[in-house]
């Protein structure tokens, strides 16, 4: 990512991903890409997946006005009927990743052509039909932190898919490093102001907030629209598809639920202070913006912290905590950072054996990688088992010895 882009995130504190040197890395990588791959969910259900390109007419794009509609990229992911003849997803579309290899893997210490990230395929076969025996299914909106791609949040997506969700990914177009729509096109992030002093910062956040915020609820009718059986994107033509057998009758927006990290976090929280359509909502490690950092949580809330981090040493935390009058829940993860809340907690270990990542540590911390999944895996789907789906658990409130990992923040 840009320069700028580093500053505004390591300013803001709210994306570990930006915390690497600003000098570019230096050296060669291996003469041929290191290969990479995702780990695989462990629900119940295999998982299918479908791109979906919206376009929300009603508004000019609130971070490039002079666009007079506002134009997203959205995945949904699903348990899947099992069977061949679906290819499996990439984690990211083709021209999408030749741009996060020439841009944003380098900011990570990664040197461009040295990993295969357009290789990397995710355990989702692309169309597959809607498990029918999966019933109707519970609906989680994902949102990743600020600059990132949905891409980021495909471990725990997957994993809330195989448990009989249905998850909808949304990339925020102009903030996020790269969106590519259909027929390759990709949109970058805008250039950030070069003077980004805290002001600006907090405008600058504020501002994709209340962006993210509208595709939310935007994002809210078309699921509404889906559910009525019409379909709530551009259509084929546009070369995202036919949508999966089953997929219309199978949503269930009266049980949503909204997951978030970093940035997305916050909006998670946020969407589900002010929408009557969201039951609950999950923050990984992002610092509240907005008036629900003040006014709390009447519905059921999980925060999971990184560090060193307690619901006292963070501000916007600890007045949400005391404000909120629904269920909540707080865990730790032990010797995380706030990248281990993304999908480069198990990609960048495995760099790391080829070659020299700078501060790999910062970014993800020095939890093992697969017990970090784990934990957020087990405590991300307890979380919306029993506030969307009503089946009870303990697991929120004593991890127990099996996890050490885990700490309840009290």
């Amino acid at each position: 990512m840009p320069p700028t882009r580093r500053a505004l995130l390591g300013t803001l504190g709210v994306a570990a991903l930006a915390t690497v040197a600003a000098a570019p890395a230096g050296g060669h990588g291996p003469a041929a890409p290191v290969p990479l791959r995702l780990p695989a969910p462990t629900g119940p259900w295999p998982v299918g997946t479908v791109a979906l390109h919206l376009v929300d007419d009603s508004r000019p794009d609130p971070l490039l006005p002079a666009k007079p509609y506002r134009e997203l990229m959205a995945g949904l992911w699903y348990p899947a009927e099992p069977g061949a003849g679906h290819p499996t997803a990439p984690w990211l579309p083709p021209a999408a990743a030749a741009d996060w290899d020439a841009h944003s893997a380098p900011a990570l210490g990664v040197p461009a052509g040295a990993a295969d990230w357009r290789g990397i395929r995710t355990h989702a076969r692309t169309g597959a039909p809607v498990a029918r025996r999966a019933g109707r299914l519970p609906v989680v909106l994902f949102s990743p932190g600020d600059g990132g791609t949905r891409a980021l949040g495909t471990t725990l997506v997957e994993e809330l898919a195989s448990r009989g969700h249905l998850v909808v990914t949304l990339d925020s177009t102009y903030e996020a490093e790269q969106v590519e729509f259909p027929g390759g096109r990709v949109e970058r992030a805008l250039p950030l102001p070069d003077d980004l002093t805290p002001e600006v910062v907090a405008a600058l956040l504020a501002g994709h907030s209340r962006a993210r915020l509208a595709d939310a609820r935007f994002v809210l009718g078309a699921l509404d629209r889906l559910a009525r059986g019409d379909r709530p994107d551009t259509g084929t033509d546009t070369g995202t598809g036919p949508l999966p057998d089953g997929l219309a009758e199978a949503a269930d927006p009266a049980r949503t639920g909204v997951l978030g990290q970093s940035l997305g976090g916050s909006v998670a929280a946020q969407l589900a202070h002010d929408e009557p359509r969201v039951r609950a909502a999950a923050d990984l490690d992002g610092a509240l913006l907005g008036p629900v950092a003040d006014s709390g949580l009447a519905k059921p809330f999980l925060l999971m912290a990184s560090g060193t981090k307690t619901l006292r040493t963070e501000p916007s935390w600890a007045s949400c905590w005391a404000a909120s009058t629904g269920p909540r829940h707080a865990l730790r993860l032990r010797n995380a950072a706030h990248g281990s809340y993304t999908d480069l907690q198990v990609l960048l270990p495995q760099l790391v054996r080829r070659l020299p990542v700078p501060d790999a540590a910062g970014l993800i911390g020095t939890v093992d990688p697969r017990r970090s999944l784990a934990a957020q895996r087990t405590a991300v789907a307890a979380f919306f088992a029993r506030y969307l789906t009503g089946r009870p658990t303990g697991f929120l409130d004593r991890p127990g010895d099996d996890w050490p990992e885990l700490e309840v923040l009290r």
